[in-house]
């Protein structure tokens, strides 16, 4: 079954460059997300962990 689908790829023209750009878009998306991360301000990180805890939030 592999052996088919390799050779169905193998025909298509310009085919080697969308495993590049799948890691690439894979890299990218961790790299921009572990900047947002760790730039999070810990007073907006506090105040979001308190939410399940406060019992006046409104319904």
């Amino acid at each position: 079954m592999f052996e088919q689908i390799k050779h169905n790829l193998e025909t298509i023209a310009g085919v080697a460059i969308y495993p590049i750009l799948s890691l690439l878009i894979f890299f990218i998306f961790f790299i921009v997300l572990g900047i947002w991360v760790f730039s999070y301000k810990k007073e907006k990180i506090i105040e979001l962990s308190q939410i399940p805890l406060d019992d006046n939030q409104k319904v």
